[in-house]
């Protein structure tokens, strides 16, 4: 029993050792898996920060990159709608030019047929005319119809010019040019020995413009057709009456010399 009982405090007191051995190396085995799975967790989170960071970032970088094309998209379309606004500023231009163009031409025009409507308006506005001392106002028209019987006449074609100055007295009766109408279409009636007309012409001349110029030789030219029809009691008193009414013309003067071979 004394041995039973000596031996048991030494196999406890081994234990108890043993135990007081064993006991702290677990405590810090334990302390050491707690630091080592929180260093883990630490690095798992870290690690998982890093994935999501990255993750953000190659979100990132996708959608910068998604910017990125929409951009050169954009930049691709504002280019061709500045060509496209190139092209139509030069079609502009091109239509604007061709407008100008135009309107210059038209301008023109517009100036030729103003210019061409005046002419044509200044062949109708009387012009002032000066015919054996007379000075009237006259159209165009008739100038240039009096000046072509004149043309005839002086030709030589008289029986022509006697029907040109009838067809004017008939055409202008008011007319300035009547008076000198009468007296040479009077003229051309002599020429062609239509001494009774001749005579009619030269009456009405010196009853419309008795102090026209040619007034004093009409009145010779009647007395020189009453010779020729041999009226010459006519025909003297026609030239004592040139002789009183125009005494200082030279129509006055032959009339004279006339006067003196009739008697």
């Amino acid at each position: 029993m004394r041995a039973l009982s000596f031996s048991f405090p030494r196999k406890a007191l081994a234990a108890a050792a043993l135990l007081a051995v064993f006991v702290p190396a677990s405590h810090a085995a334990l302390f050491e898996d707690d630091e080592a799975r929180r260093a883990i967790l630490e690095m798992r989170q870290r690690v998982d920060g890093l994935q999501a960071a990255q993750q953000r970032s190659s979100d990132e970088v996708r959608r910068l990159g998604e910017d990125n094309s929409q951009l050169r998209r954009s930049l691709l379309d504002l280019q061709t709608q500045i060509e496209t606004l190139r092209v139509e500023q030069s079609k502009l231009r091109g239509q604007n030019e061709q407008l100008l163009r135009d309107a210059a031409d038209l301008q023109k025009r517009q100036k030729d047929i103003a210019q061409g409507v005046d002419e044509r308006l200044r062949q109708f506005e009387p012009v002032k005319v000066t015919q054996d001392g007379q000075e009237f106002q006259a159209d165009p028209a008739e100038k240039r119809d009096f000046d072509a019987a004149l043309a005839v006449f002086r030709s030589g074609k008289f029986p022509d010019a006697s029907a040109a100055f009838a067809a004017f007295v008939r055409q202008y009766p008011r007319s300035g040019f009547v008076p000198s109408a009468r007296f040479w279409l009077g003229n051309a009636q002599y020429a062609t020995r239509d001494y009774k007309e001749s005579i009619n012409n030269f009456k009405l001349m010196l009853a419309d413009a008795p102090t026209h110029a040619r007034a004093p030789e009409a009145a010779l030219s009647i007395a020189n057709c009453q010779i020729e029809l041999k009226d010459t009691r006519a025909a003297r008193k026609t030239l004592e009456d040139l002789v009183k009414a125009y005494p200082q013309s030279e129509a006055a003067m032959a009339a004279k010399e006339r006067l003196a071979r009739l008697k």
